[in-house]
């Protein structure tokens, strides 16, 4: 069932809601207010103190969230399709969003703070008035000028972000890549090269210099957040994933499930880690 758009924005302070299924296809924004927090993001644990900000674009990438008791946090949760549309595909839209992946963390000073606050403020009190005859129109407008600031904010700290057409094109699409599932099956970086038409090694110095992470580590993290997937689904037998996910053998799978989980599917099933 679709959710219209007024559904599908949320506010909420509530951290340790940010990586509930509500908002797997959507992108939160958060600022910590107090206190200090962390959570492991893509394999990768971050923290979070006061006057920091984070840009989660994978929500089901998100676990182990912690916090102190003095840990306070706003955020906004919004459709990525959404908040896609509204932007156009400039090259810091592309290397910004790819940076964000590989670090959601921005730190502001106060008064950047206080602004992206406001921009909060302004879409919490518009989420409900949905008697507004361009409704779509306004929010998209509020959510615009707080991903332009949010933006800002990063680029004032990553000024070596904006990089050349042919560069954004291809990590724009190597990421579409990841994005639509390719590496359940395929996890060699010539695939992707091929795919793009590129050699491996201008794909490898590609993408590890926009983002500062390799091709590999990418495509891997993806292929293991798949795996833990199907783990926690005992719906397949682990022969069956292997097979699914085109591994050329059970013991091949085993291996790459010690490397990346850091545990055999086996000890992963018999252990029964759900989160």
């Amino acid at each position: 069932m679709t959710k219209h758009l007024h559904e599908s924005i949320v506010f909420s302070e509530e951290f340790n809601l940010i990586n509930s299924p509500t908002f797997y296809d959507c992108v939160v924004h958060l600022i910590c207010t107090d206190g200090s927090g962390s959570f492991t993001y893509n394999g990768r644990i971050f923290n979070l103190s006061r006057n920091e900000i984070a840009v989660i674009s994978q929500p089901r990438l998100v676990s182990d969230i912690k916090s102190d008791e003095k840990f306070r946090c706003e955020f906004i949760a919004a459709p990525d399709k959404f908040l896609h549309n509204l932007l156009p595909a400039n090259n810091y839209s592309i290397q910004g969003c790819v940076s964000l992946f590989d670090n959601p963390i921005i730190k502001v000073c106060k008064i950047d703070a206080s602004r992206f606050r406001t921009d909060l403020e302004n879409i919490r009190c518009r989420i409900d008035n949905t008697g507004h005859r361009f409704y779509e129109e306004l929010m998209g407008s509020l959510l615009q000028t707080m991903v332009y600031d949010l933006f800002d904010f990063h680029s004032k700290t990553n000024d070596n972000i904006l990089t050349t057409d042919r560069v954004g094109y291809i990590t724009r699409q190597f990421f579409t890549l990841i994005e639509a599932g390719r590496p359940k099956t395929q996890r060699e970086v010539s695939d992707y090269a091929d795919q793009l038409n590129v050699t491996p090694k201008y794909l490898s110095d590609t993408i590890k210099r926009v983002t500062g992470t390799s091709v590999s580590s990418h495509i891997n993290n993806a292929a293991t957040a798949i795996a833990l997937a199907y783990l926690k689904d005992d719906s397949k037998s682990i022969s069956q994933i292997a097979e699914e996910m085109n591994f050329s053998s059970l013991s091949y799978f085993s291996r790459f499930c010690v490397k990346h989980i850091g545990m055999s599917p086996v000890k992963f099933r018999t252990a029964g880690v759900k989160n």
